[in-house]
């Protein structure tokens, strides 16, 4: 095939994109090397040596794995986009179906080939490297189950994304741009609320928390945030693993919190509490609807600098056909979408980390209690063999919570204040 200049420059940016992540997770194993068996300040006396050796191996595991995925996916792409992309444009055309339903072909047998391709590291993921490291409770048949309910879920919620997408760009040529991210919008929203009631209970068993005492320090917690919410929910993880989390769900009248009954077993009470009131930190700082306004000026944005390169014909001239199909030239998009995103991240990650130092600081005010905060974030970080000596850069890019030495450090600080 030949390539043309533009497909060449994005081809190049995207190869360079993947060799600075690539760069990074080298960076992030050195400094482990380095620094592995230091004991940060505030963890005296909670972590040993075997815990840092166990933690350096995990983080070492998973990274391998994780470049592992990057790289098949760096000679992947490139290979598909050179050789393969216009052979498969053209033979769902020669299909001879209308213009929604090739596109529906299209777009779903890339994605269902890109999710199978991505099972096998999945697979290794939890029956290899959490396994080994006594964090997974599945078994093949629980795995496979939900690996079939995911794909049928999504394929159902993409395809019918992308036929009213295409219907509505079939409608309104010049101002589809706009409609389409009306629609994505709506669509994000919509899930907010069918989510907790419909999709999550199809996974996972969820009960009250049947604690009083517990029971009463979150709605304390609550009430002094000003926060209403619906239930105060535990969830059968442990079926899956053993790590353990807690969060907010829902929207509007559906928000609740749902605590991971790993979690409830670790954690004592006033722990519990912290970390919950940390999650009720966001939502009085309104951190949700802020990030979803901030993403969605993003795609915004990004649909309507997309609308202007198809209508001005830069992707189907730097495909080098003119009868590249629209749905190839969505392909290109998608491929300079994930070579701006690598200098977004960054950007991203900050305000990410931002609004978790916030929501470190409500939980420790509102509760007055930043030791069991910091308690909290040990235990967790030991149960999960957190990577205690992430390197500065490598946590600019890719971490959406500052270290948690650093945040175990800044909350003892606050607990010395008080």
């Amino acid at each position: 095939m030949d390539l043309m200049p533009g497909v060449i420059v994005i081809l190049v940016l995207y190869l360079a994109a993947a060799m600075a992540g690539l760069a990074l997770e080298f960076l992030n194993l050195s400094r482990l090397d380095e620094r592995w068996g230091e004991v940060p300040p505030g963890f005296e006396g909670r972590i040993d040596r075997d815990f840092l050796a166990r933690s350096r191996e995990y983080t070492v595991e998973n990274a391998r794995l994780a470049m592992m995925e990057k790289a098949a996916g760096s000679v992947l792409v490139p290979v598909f986009i050179m050789f393969l992309l216009k052979p498969y444009d053209d033979w769902v055309s020669s299909l001879g179906y209308g213009f929604i339903a090739s596109g529906a072909v299209f777009f779903m047998l890339l994605i269902l080939a890109e999710t199978l391709l991505a099972a096998p590291f999945a697979f290794w993921r939890v029956f290899r490297i959490e396994r080994k490291f006594g964090f997974s409770a599945m078994t093949p048949g629980l795995w496979a189950a939900d690996f079939a309910k995911s794909l049928g879920i999504s394929s159902a919620l993409v395809l019918f994304l992308i036929s009213a997408g295409l219907w509505i760009i079939s409608i309104s040529p010049g101002l589809w741009w706009l409609w389409l991210w009306g629609l994505f919008m709506a669509f994000t929203i919509f899930m907010m609320y069918l989510s907790p009631h419909v999709i999550e209970p199809l996974f996972n068993r969820f009960e009250e928390v049947d604690d009083p005492g517990l029971r009463d320090g979150v709605s304390e917690v609550l009430k002094k945030a000003g926060i209403r919410v619906g239930k105060v929910l535990k969830v059968d993880a442990s079926r899956r693993t053993s790590h353990t989390n807690a969060y907010f769900t829902g929207i509007g009248s559906v928000k609740r919190i749902v605590l991971y009954d790993t979690l409830l077993e670790k954690l004592g009470k006033e722990e519990v509490v912290s970390v919950l009131a940390h999650e009720a930190g966001h939502w009085k700082g309104r951190h949700l609807l802020k990030g979803l306004a901030a993403v969605e000026m993003l795609s915004l944005a990004a649909l309507y600098i997309s609308y202007r390169l198809i209508e001005g014909g830069l992707l189907e001239r730097a495909l080098g056909s003119e009868g590249a199909s629209f749905y190839a030239q969505v392909v290109l998009l998608g491929l300079l979408a994930s070579v701006a995103a690598f200098p977004l991240g960054p950007l991203f990650a900050w305000l990410s980390r931002r609004r978790e130092k916030r929501a470190d600081r409500f939980a420790a005010e509102i509760s007055g209690d930043p030791s069991s905060m910091a308690s909290a974030l040990i235990k967790l970080s030991r149960d999960n063999l957190s990577n205690l000596h992430p390197h500065p850069l490598y946590a600019a890019f890719r971490y959406s919570h500052p270290p948690v030495a650093e945040r175990v450090r800044v909350l003892r600080k606050m607990g010395e204040g008080t």
